[in-house]
């Protein structure tokens, strides 16, 4: 029966994506459609009236899109169960870095065609612009936020700063976005010219700005309110590597499922102002919560460092690494190190006869949960496959033990039936990216693997 609950939601999932999909592909053609109408295509004919032209239309575009990135940003439940974490990040990095793109273009055309198409006229246009058009130094000021939200997204930016602070300052896509308002209703002809055009991005900018104001800030409160979430003990599971257990009134009611991640904020610490997503580590049970951190920066050692009684304030559950995005009757759970966070949790949650569930644990020196899972190979018949060791070189997700054989024969030795099942994996970004590879060329179809990765 919960089998049969699963792929019905999986078809719903489904119909979300292709709704949100056309969604975003309709606007982006009805306002290609207004600018063409209101004479953009004619007047590509000349090379001044072609520079505003074209900066007009990237302008429509990149207002689309932004708008489109702020809802992906926003923790909408509908798109979070759909897409899942994953698909969500790398959708939300593309229409990202395209409406960013799209945004410079507009300035550079727009200003360029005030400039009557002289090049070295647009700086002085462009000063001009900023202080004389209503709303303008405010959307400067947006364009700066947003330019050093998209600076810290490139990934060698990324890589040389904490997640916390990542975290902080992307919040000022919102500031930026929400700038650039007061320029396109006062300056902008494309947004305010008749009724139509005035009911759709006005009702556009209300669905985005309340979506934040609801489910980034609104839900959060209630529910740690509500919930009064509180730590009850922190053990050591592995050098490193700490569970968090809590507990909390209702719990129940947050209807979390097993694989899915909160975002956490533990009060009184320093930086409590800073959440970090971690997934649950045990199946929900509406009585208590349980998360597992490796200790890989500031925000994660001051976890371990938690006592007994410390409020948090959580955001979520988020992400689709759950028995929603099932649709066979047998499964892989395939994991490396503190990944194996979420699978332990599937493992547990998920209904599987004997024998039809696998767990694939890598680690280096000591499983996670060994004891834990043990029981439930007892108990429920979970197959348990454990590979330890370092990966054998950077192009394999392997260890040395597997010997000459390649990672996927290795992967259809251990498994033969893998494309027959639904897959879920969770590891860090580079290996997850490797096992990703083998299982689709071991003929996985791409809809029946789900996984969730530590990439940020």
């Amino acid at each position: 029966m919960r089998h049969r609950e699963s792929g019905t939601r999986a078809q719903l999932d489904a119909g979300v994506r292709l709704v949100a999909g056309s969604a975003l592909w309709l606007s982006l053609l009805l306002v290609t459609y207004w600018w063409a109408a209101a004479g953009g295509v004619t007047d590509l004919g000349g090379w001044v009236t072609g520079l505003t032209s074209v900066g007009r239309l990237t302008g429509l575009v990149a207002s689309v899109l932004l708008l489109a990135q702020v809802l992906l940003m926003a923790r909408v439940p509908v798109l979070e169960r759909a897409f899942g974490q994953d698909r969500l990040a790398r959708q939300h990095r593309l229409v990202g870095f395209t409406s960013f793109n799209l945004m410079l273009t507009h300035v550079v055309l727009i200003t360029w065609g005030y400039a009557v198409g002289s090049l070295a006229q647009v700086p002085t246009t462009l000063w001009n612009l900023t202080w004389q058009d209503p709303g303008m130094l405010l959307a400067v000021a947006g364009t700066v936020f947003l330019f050093l939200v998209v600076g810290t997204s490139i990934r060698a930016a990324r890589r040389r700063i904490r997640y916390e602070s990542w975290h902080l300052i992307h919040l000022y896509a919102y500031v930026g976005v929400g700038l650039a308002l007061p320029h396109q209703l006062w300056t902008g002809q494309q947004f305010l010219s008749s009724p139509g055009r005035t009911v759709f991005w006005w009702t556009a900018w209300a669905l985005a700005a309340g979506a934040v104001v609801v489910w980034r800030v609104a839900l959060p409160l209630w529910r740690t309110a509500w919930h009064q979430v509180r730590v009850t003990s922190v053990v050591q599971e592995a050098p490193g590597i700490a569970s968090v257990y809590m507990t909390g009134r209702h719990l129940h009611r947050m209807k979390a499922e097993a694989g899915q991640f909160f975002t956490w904020r533990f009060l009184g610490r320093p930086g409590w102002t800073r959440a970090n997503p971690y997934s649950l580590s045990a199946a929900p049970d509406g009585r208590s919560l349980r998360i597992t951190v490796q200790d890989v920066g500031d925000g994660s050692r001051s976890a371990h460092q938690l006592t007994p009684g410390t409020r948090v304030l959580v955001e979520g559950p988020y992400g689709r690494l759950s028995s929603r995005a099932r649709t066979q009757p047998r499964v892989a759970l395939i994991g490396a190190g503190v990944g194996m966070a979420p699978l332990r949790a599937l493992a547990e949650e998920l209904p599987y006869a004997p024998g039809d569930a696998i767990y694939v644990e890598r680690y280096g020196d000591t499983p996670l949960f060994a004891r834990e899972v043990d029981t439930l190979c007892r108990e429920r018949g979970l197959q348990v496959l454990r590979l330890p060791g370092h990966r054998r070189a950077d192009w394999s997700w392997m260890p040395p033990s597997v010997g000459q054989f390649s990672d996927l024969d290795a992967l259809r030795g251990w498994i033969p039936d893998i494309a027959y099942r639904d897959v879920y994996v969770c590891g860090p970004d580079a290996w997850a990216t490797l096992v990703r590879r083998d299982l689709l060329a071991a003929g996985l179809p791409p809809e029946r693997l789900h996984v969730e990765t530590f990439a940020w």
